[in-house]
């Protein structure tokens, strides 16, 4: 059976992990779960998943925020499919059902940022109706860099 639900146990947000790793393998798995926690009281972060029986087929990371230039808007931080379960339609459907939850909160749009280098998930998106619209810009504060 499939579900989509937001993670909210310790238990749910380990279990989204290995998904989640294969788009953020930066992100140790030790450290997932306080990385999280600490975003869901920061900042609102929820986690989300679609699972088929006890097998999590696709995650993604989303907040609800109000910015003066767009008003209130569900940002979607990440959303990544288990790469054995790609082009199943599974990412598709927890797409499908975050634009309705931003729909159900009155957001008056769903964005996103996605690497100048995914071209397949931009073929995702843009399939998806989702337009092209802005430059995101950045400015790495790490020395190294």
């Amino acid at each position: 059976m499939t579900m989509i639900k937001v993670a909210e146990t310790d238990e749910e947000i380990d279990k989204c992990y290995p998904v989640m790793a294969e788009l953020r393998p930066h992100v140790a798995r030790e450290d997932f779960l306080h990385q999280v926690r600490r975003q869901m009281a920061a900042s609102g972060f929820q986690l989300v998943y679609l699972s088929v029986g006890s097998d999590i087929k696709a995650v993604a990371g989303i907040r609800i925020a109000e910015w003066l230039a767009r008003g209130k808007s569900l940002d979607l931080e990440d959303l990544v499919s288990a790469e054995s379960d790609r082009s199943k339609g599974f990412g598709g459907k927890l797409f499908d059902w975050i634009v309705d939850l931003a729909r159900k909160e009155d957001c008056t749009e769903v964005r996103l940022v996605s690497h100048v280098t995914r071209y397949r998930a931009h073929r995702f998106y843009l399939n998806k109706r989702m337009r092209l619209d802005a430059h995101f810009f950045s400015m790495s504060l790490n020395s190294k860099e």
